[in-house]
């Protein structure tokens, strides 16, 4: 599974080896590093709480897939912005108070 991190034009891609036992808080390390580098504070969005649902939405198919996916785009998370791309791709978007867009995009593997 691939995470992309989007901060306005920069990119940080992360490999999920196992969606069902990854490790959130070294994801977020890189994530929150990521961030750091572009003067950018991830503290008002919670987005450790989103990637395990955006995961659970691709990876977890208890009902059927994309069905996991677009109930989660249904049932939104917070201050983002969430669609469900064909292909079983989440994205998830929210303005930073620095004027910034943060884009999470989560691909499943083929």
């Amino acid at each position: 599974m691939l995470l992309d991190v989007i901060i306005d034009n920069d990119s940080l891609t992360l490999t999920i080896e196992d969606p069902f036992h990854f490790n959130s808080e070294s994801v977020m390390s890189e994530i929150n590093g990521f961030a750091s580098s572009k003067n950018i504070s991830l503290d008002d969005i919670d987005v450790k709480g989103l990637i395990p649902k955006m995961i659970r939405g691709i990876a977890g198919c208890e009902s059927g897939c994309p069905a996991n996916a677009k109930s989660l785009v249904q049932r939104g998370y917070r201050n983002f912005n969430l669609k469900y791309i064909e292909g079983g791709i989440l994205s998830a978007s929210a303005s930073l108070k620095e004027g910034t867009t943060l884009q999470i995009k989560m691909f499943p593997e083929f």
